[in-house]
């Protein structure tokens, strides 16, 4: 059975863990890709949304761990990659 990973509370703790450890002796089934926004935000949009739409992207976008309007952000990247396939 493999091991828990430990709960890393800083950068330097999870860049101290591995570069020490040896992941292939920990469960990685429960991570998720993270995406890093690297590109320029140089365009702004105004939005209209009904209250209880706005309600719930912020409920999801504060459980997912991020601002609503990069949760936002997302939902339109993965829509668009979805029409491109």
């Amino acid at each position: 059975m493999k091991k828990k990973l430990p709960e890393l509370k800083s950068d330097d703790e999870a860049e101290a863990f591995v570069a020490e450890a040896d992941l292939t002796d920990y469960d990685l089934s429960g991570l998720v890709t993270m995406q890093f926004e690297l590109k320029p935000k140089n365009k702004s949009i105004n939005l209209r949304l009904p209250e209880q739409l706005l309600s719930a992207v912020r409920k999801e976008a504060k459980i997912a761990g991020m601002p609503y309007q990069r949760f936002i952000r997302m939902a339109l990247e993965r829509a668009v990659q979805r029409s491109k396939t």
